[in-house]
């Protein structure tokens, strides 16, 4: 949402900052923190999901784990391996 954005007064919203604090994103909101697992999770229901349903969820998540967190591991893509040798330093 970036730095100025609001959400609707009193409203609930996940968030995946860093920073939290009262009214940070409107008037009377309440902001919960969160990985960006549980905000997709969160954002796929259009709610806050419950224990039971992040727990199960997740199993998902873990399952296809490789390929999920495949981008952070930019050393074992063969793209990108490639065109990085061709950078000069």
């Amino acid at each position: 949402m970036g730095n100025q954005a609001q959400i609707r007064k009193g409203s609930t919203a996940i968030s995946t900052s860093t920073r939290n604090f009262p009214n940070r994103l409107g008037i009377d909101t309440q902001v919960y923190l969160g990985s960006a697992e549980l905000a997709a999770m969160c954002a796929l229901a259009g709610r806050i999901v419950t224990v039971a349903e992040y727990m199960e969820q997740i199993k998902l998540v873990n399952a296809k784990a490789g390929e999920v967190y495949r981008y952070m591991n930019f050393d074992q893509i063969p793209e990108f391996v490639e065109q990085a040798a061709t950078v000069e330093m």
